[in-house]
């Protein structure tokens, strides 16, 4: 039977260790996309069409991606299409889809939050949207409803730092009562953009929030250091670097300065220019996230917009991006720590890379840097186009290979979407279908307290503790 309570589960150790343990657990979602104004309004959702596939602009580009692929026209996908034919248009998508996590995340999403066990195809779609929709119209079904029938207890979102956090502060306000909370997370693209031609109207920005006037490097950091103050105090514990490509360039800080002036003056930068730049720039955040007791995600390997025309048309993070390979990478990145562990400005790390060849480089550097609290450095989730079966089952067995599994922060949704929580749930079968594995190969002891103490650490414990949202 198509997801059936035990599928994935394809040992009893396996079945054992998910329904005894892992099913119970509560989620921390430390890296996402959702709107914290959505969240603080409590927002009610019209229709299955606009949660599961768009909404006013936004919408979960995984399954964007797939419907251009079975020839969906574009006015159905992010277009002025009816709803209904949106959802049908999906439907066919979606029959035409095993072996894709969509086609897993979508019966999960159907089951979980709206109870509806029908696979998805033509001759169920009336009754599916006839019960879904039902379902959506009820006064419990909202964003803030949906965030605690999946037991999420942490939210971190995606922020720009010239944000004011407007909303973070009123759902801080309201958290006894919510049950859950919403924290920012670093996101410094605009920061990072020094080859953007809107770098200095962003810097403007950045000067207006932190009443530092930026006019130099050394202005320039003091403005930027004043905002990690500031989502520190507003509960703020990660940075999350989009490291599309990297590569490290030392520089003095007279020479930096040089560079930040002409760029302020208009000048172009070149590539030379602009990775001394981003590393120096890189270099004094890790210290100001140390400083704080942050946690650093670097998400590396990243091709984004290579459709210049659907770029054009639909903007940034509409399904135009796929996973990079940068040569090389591995090394840049060895710079980058040797460097920020020299100067002591080496926060808690986490690398995420979707170039998976890339996985045994960045896992066994890592393990060159730890010390000074538990597992300092982590290999990332599988992350984005990796986040399937054999993507998780990859990345927990590198993880485990080079480092200590049990120390693992486990997963994310890395989603706009308020249906992505089952993705945890997805997440929490491969482990469990992993560990039980290796318990029948003879690789671990049956030894039901030690196995199920290790998958509840991997599925919140350890994140709990790790990033000290709680504390």
């Amino acid at each position: 039977m198509l997801l059936n309570d035990d599928f994935l589960l394809t040992t009893e150790w396996a079945r054992r260790l998910f329904h005894d343990h892992a099913e119970k657990m509560p989620i921390i979602d430390y890296h996402c996309h959702l709107d914290p104004r959505q969240i603080y309004e409590d927002v009610h959702f019209s229709d299955l069409a606009q949660l599961w596939l768009y909404d006013n602009g936004a919408g979960d580009h995984y399954k964007w991606r797939l419907m251009r692929a079975n020839g969906t026209p574009e006015r159905l996908i992010t277009g002025d299409g009816e709803p209904y034919e949106k959802f049908l248009a999906y439907v066919d998508t979606i029959e035409r889809a095993p072996g894709n996590p969509l086609y897993e995340w979508s019966h999960l999403e159907l089951r979980r939050a709206f109870g509806i066990d029908l696979t998805i195809c033509r001759a169920n779609a009336d009754e599916i949207w006839r019960r879904a929709n039902e379902r959506i119209a009820a006064a419990d079904f909202s964003a803030k409803g949906l965030i605690r029938a999946f037991d999420v207890r942490c939210v971190c979102t995606t922020d720009d730092p010239a944000s004011d956090l407007a909303w973070h502060k009123l759902l801080a306000d309201e958290e006894a009562e919510n049950g859950f909370k919403v924290l920012p997370t670093f996101r410094p693209d605009g920061l990072m953009g020094i080859d953007r031609p809107d770098f200095a109207a962003y810097l403007a920005r950045l000067a207006q929030v932190s009443g530092v006037d930026v006019t130099d490097w050394e202005s320039l950091k003091a403005a930027a250091a004043q905002r990690v103050d500031y989502f520190h105090e507003v509960g703020g514990r990660l940075a999350d670097h989009g490291m599309n490509s990297f590569f490290y360039a030392g520089a003095t800080e007279d020479e930096v300065a040089g560079i930040v002036a002409r760029a302020l003056a208009g000048e172009a930068p070149s590539k030379a220019e602009v990775d001394a730049y981003q590393s120096a720039l890189t270099l004094f955040l890790m210290g100001e996230y140390e400083r704080h007791g942050w946690t650093l995600q670097l998400h590396a390997n990243v091709f984004r917009n290579a459709n210049s025309r659907g770029f054009a048309a639909l903007g940034a993070d509409a399904g135009f991006d796929s996973a990079g390979d940068q040569p090389g990478l591995v090394g840049q990145l060895a710079l980058l720590l040797d460097a920020a562990n020299s100067a002591d400005a080496l926060p808690k790390t986490i690398i995420y890379t979707l170039d998976e060849s890339q996985y045994m480089g960045i896992a066994t550097l890592i393990q060159s840097f730890q010390g000074g609290c538990r597992q300092r450095l982590q290999l990332g989730c599988a992350w984005w186009f990796f986040d399937h079966f054999a993507g998780m089952k990859s990345q927990l067995t590198m993880y485990a290979q080079e480092s200590l599994l049990a120390n693992f922060t486990g997963m994310l949704t890395d989603s706009r979407s308020f249906l992505s929580y089952p993705r945890h749930e997805y997440f929490r079968r491969v482990l469990c279908h992993t560990v039980g594995e290796w318990v029948e190969m003879g690789r671990l002891p049956e030894d039901e307290a030690y196995l199920g103490g290790l998958i509840e650490d991997i599925c919140y414990n350890n994140a709990h503790d790790y990033f000290g949202f709680f504390e």
